[in-house]
């Protein structure tokens, strides 16, 4: 592909792709986005802004022939319309075959296995009696998963013991989407890795982030990641094997458990930047979003190494919903080691990814101070 491409479509405008034109910007580029929300965060920097449906094929074939090359923010999306833009001689990484790979949870564990990297054993189940089956295979607790649509822990229910089966198969929908049962994986860490593949075939691995969820929603990224230096080296390999296996374009994320005696086993995987690299924008020499499109459009990705200790808090919706209010910014910029990101979502409602704090130290533990008390300090409501 010419590396002077200067036109780039963004299949959503939330706050993902916000920072993609954000980096992009800075190197000139055309950004197109499609995403039905008027006001939706990246409508206010994009260049053009087309506001149709995500199921709307026109509306993505309108993108396409405004732009050099299509990339998405987020993966619940048609793959197939994206296959038909390929097939008309559009640009579109990473490729749609690799986000309908992903987007089916059984498929892409299925992919990961015969591939021989470590994931928890898993079985797709079609109804109570198979579970139970699951249940008898791997014990319990284990894990019930909708192989389609899941984000956020939704889609996910740990079933505790054989009674608890029914009301889990119930709260995922009672069949009416496709269901995986998985070996309860006895973490003592969850861990990403992002790595980024270039037109030329040049893979970049960022550091290991260590994550921690409140009820399923990313909480805070500390990195480096407080684990083993083996640890460490084998999540660094297994992105890089992850990303060696789709031979695509851009940035992925591999979401990985380290257990007790220290091995890493796969989880799942994004084709995409993603909440848990938003620490790379302050964090890192090329933050994520920067990596991502200069890979898409041709350019080298540049230098992902640490620079300085980073932890990233993620702040949500509190309170009752309604329109936007911040509370405490001008409180906790007052710490000049502390970055406050504000989305622009228009409306705020309990648990909506609002805005995220990035804090700098001398070492984690400095880092994780300033975040905590700039945390402390600020709050999203609706009014």
């Amino acid at each position: 592909m010419d590396p002077l491409v200067k036109r780039v479509g963004i299949v959503g405008g939330g706050q993902l792709g916000k920072m993609m034109i954000l980096e992009g910007k800075r190197l000139g580029l055309y950004f197109v986005i499609l995403d039905p929300t008027e006001n939706c965060p990246g409508s206010s920097i994009c260049d053009e802004h087309i506001i149709k449906p995500f199921n709307d094929r026109a509306a993505y074939i309108e993108l396409s022939n405004k732009v050099d090359v299509v990339t998405y923010e987020f993966e619940h999306i048609d793959s197939t319309i994206l296959q038909e833009l390929v097939t008309m001689g559009n640009n579109v990484y990473p490729s749609p075959h690799s986000l309908e790979i992903i987007q089916d949870k059984s498929t892409q564990k299925k992919l990961i296995v015969k591939n021989n990297i470590d994931t928890p054993d898993f079985i797709v189940v079609d109804g109570v009696t198979s579970i139970k089956k699951a249940g008898l295979k791997f014990g319990y607790p284990l894990m019930l998963k909708a192989t389609t649509g899941g984000y956020d822990g939704k889609g996910n229910a740990r079933v505790n013991s054989e009674e608890d089966v029914d009301i889990a198969y119930k709260s995922l929908g009672s069949g009416s989407v496709t269901l995986m049962a998985e070996r309860f994986c006895p973490f003592e860490k969850e861990i990403s890795v992002l790595a980024c593949r270039d037109i030329n075939g040049n893979i970049s691995i960022y550091p290991v982030a260590e994550n921690k969820h409140v009820n399923s929603i990313l909480d805070e990224t500390i990195v480096p990641a407080t684990i083993s230096k083996e640890s460490e080296s084998k999540a660094m390999e297994m992105a890089h094997s992850v990303m060696e296996l789709f031979s695509d374009v851009g940035m992925f994320c591999t979401e990985m458990f380290v257990t007790k005696s220290g091995d890493v086993l796969f989880n799942e995987v994004a084709p995409r930047p993603h909440n848990s690299g938003h620490y790379t924008i302050e964090g890192c020499f090329t933050s994520q979003y920067e990596a991502h499109i200069r890979a898409i459009v041709g350019l080298p990705v540049g230098d992902v190494s640490l620079r300085s200790p980073s932890v990233m808090r993620n702040i949500l919706g509190s309170g009752k919903a309604g329109k936007t209010m911040v509370i405490g910014e001008s409180q906790i910029l007052k710490d000049p080691f502390v970055k406050l990101h504000i989305y622009g979502k228009e409306y705020s409602k309990v648990n909506r990814k609002m805005g995220h704090i990035t804090a700098i130290g001398k070492n984690i533990e400095d880092a994780q101070f300033r975040a905590a008390t700039a945390f402390n300090n600020i709050k999203i409501v609706g009014v």
